[in-house]
């Protein structure tokens, strides 16, 4: 039976931000209440007591402020941020795969240059410096480019193994991020390494955002 705790705390857990504001207690609980009684009222097909929310949301509070596997995560990490980058997205072809041997050859990694090469099931979006974007966009010739932007910056973090294996832990960092406005164009992750890759605009307010977090602020 779905009841008005279950539908609160689906509509919240939907809305990462919510979630950051009600674990910073800044969240007024009547005022939430008042906003999501129309929609519970809807789903449930009956009148929605103002108080019955409330309590709800109080209840749901609480389970975020107990301590879980992903709460006592240690994200104690040098941030490392990198400029002038740009970011292909093409589509996946079978003369792409190709074509990526050269474009791995163009890039000088002993002087930290960077190159990301994210496969989807049906595009493959690249990320470099931009003193490379010339030359990329002619090794690309021929292949659909879906967007090209430049004007980027990643924020990298290194972690142990326990990343790997440790539930919540991206989306605890994309919730700080989002709190902040910032806008994720591309997330890199392996075993130990995440990367975003965010406009330069944000990067200092994405640094910041990463810095608190690493601190536990």
């Amino acid at each position: 039976m779905v009841t008005v705790s279950h539908l609160v705390k689906k509509i919240v857990d939907d809305r990462p931000l919510l979630v950051e504001g009600i674990q910073q207690g800044i969240i007024s609980f009547g005022g939430l209440a008042e906003q999501l009684i129309p929609q519970l009222e809807q789903e449930l097909g009956k009148k929605v007591k103002e108080s019955a929310v409330v309590m709800a949301l109080r209840r749901y509070a609480d389970t975020l402020q107990k301590p879980t596997k992903s709460q006592r995560f240690d994200f104690n990490s040098e941030i490392m941020m990198k400029t002038g980058l740009c970011d292909v997205c093409v589509v996946k072809s079978p003369t792409i795969f190709s074509k990526l041997k050269s474009i791995y050859a163009m890039v000088d990694y002993q002087r930290g240059d960077v190159l990301n090469v994210i496969h989807g099931n049906n595009e493959v979006s690249i990320v470099t410096n931009e003193k490379y974007e010339e030359k990329l966009m002619k090794e690309l010739h021929g292949e659909k480019v879906i967007n090209k932007k430049s004007g980027l910056v990643g924020l990298s973090l290194n972690y142990g193994k326990e990343f790997y294996t440790t539930p919540g832990i991206l989306s605890t960092i994309i919730r700080k991020l989002s709190w902040e406005n910032v806008n994720i164009f591309e997330i890199v992750s392996t075993m130990t390494e995440l990367t975003f890759v965010i406009s330069d605009k944000d990067a200092i307010r994405g640094y910041n955002a990463l810095q608190r977090l690493i601190k536990n602020e």
